[in-house]
């Protein structure tokens, strides 16, 4: 349970949560370019270096055919360690080899119990209904799969491993928690059928849950595993995923209100799984308080 968290403090014991790697000087190899050196080693110019390449990346691979995703997923992992290691001057034991297996397959078991238990509660109450869908089992799951890793993969290093470890760095945990979910949740408003209410739901229940999951395992695989299994738990149950439709291996018929149900944007606008992410964020972050995960805000370093 402890391999991520003892990692991280091997690789660099010196250093408490959101801190600056300070091996080499403040701005490590770049300090002798003056301005230059100055911009690329801040937190905002190697998190904005680093949200420009992967975000590249996955514009050219997101919905490319076959293992494209795939292989878009493997270059945003590679620019990710080029710019942590290059640019910011940092360790990276976020996103270790050691243990990657273990902390997926927990936030994958955590991501897909979560939708399951969502969509329940709303069959429950009479919102909705499934049925066999028949587009074939295999060719589902493959497409479901390549595309939910590739999206996955991206994201977390984007929001999670760039945005909010740049933030905390600079204004403490929970001050980078609440920001990186509500751009995460901002960024989902040109998604098909998106209003305001699903873009804060999604700020809520997907960025505040994403972002106490990487604060509690610090783990990037932690997070990817969780997003994986809830996209691709989503698009099985024939869900929309943030309001992108895809062949299922079941069918779903929404009958109750929207409220209940999310309406034409899926099961993430829904006030249910609002409820069940907050009250899981909460217990992660207990747990990454416990851990000792959490840096503080400026004025408590003062």
């Amino acid at each position: 349970m402890n391999t991520t968290s003892a990692a991280r403090h091997d690789a660099a014991p010196d250093l408490g949560p959101g801190d600056a790697d300070t091996s080499g000087g403040r701005f490590g190899r770049f300090g002798r370019f003056g301005r230059f050196g100055r911009i690329a080693g801040h937190p905002l110019g190697w998190s904005l270096t680093g949200l420009l390449g992967i975000g590249l990346v996955g514009g050219v691979t997101a919905t490319g055919p076959g293992p494209v995703p795939l292989l878009g997923a493997v270059a945003a992992v590679a620019v990710y360690w080029a710019v942590m290691r290059r640019v910011a001057r940092r360790d990276v034991p976020e996103i270790a080899r050691r243990g990657a297996g273990r902390e997926a397959l927990l936030g994958g078991g955590i991501g897909a119990g979560f939708v399951l238990l969502s969509a329940l509660v709303i069959t429950v109450f009479g919102g909705c209904s499934f049925s066999w869908a028949g587009h074939g089992f295999v060719p589902v799951v493959a497409s479901a799969a390549t595309l939910a890793a590739g999206a996955a993969v991206t994201e977390e290093l984007m929001f999670r491993g760039l945005a909010l470890q740049a933030l905390e760095q600079r204004w403490g945990s929970r001050a980078a928690l609440v920001v990186t979910a509500l751009f995460f949740g901002g960024a989902h408003l040109a998604s098909p059928g998106a209003t305001a209410w699903s873009a804060l739901a999604l700020a809520v229940e997907a960025g505040g849950l994403l972002g106490a999951a990487f604060l509690w395992r610090r783990s990037i695989w932690f997070a990817v595993g969780l997003h994986f299994a809830w996209n691709t738990t989503l698009q099985l149950l024939g869900i929309p995923v943030s309001g992108h439709a895809g062949n299922g291996l079941l069918a779903a018929e929404v009958t109750g209100p929207a409220v209940l149900t999310g309406g034409e944007f899926g099961l993430e606008a829904s006030v249910v799984p609002v409820v069940i992410g907050l009250l899981i964020a909460v217990r992660m972050l207990v747990l990454a308080h416990r851990r000792g995960n959490l840096a503080p805000g400026r004025r408590a370093r003062r």
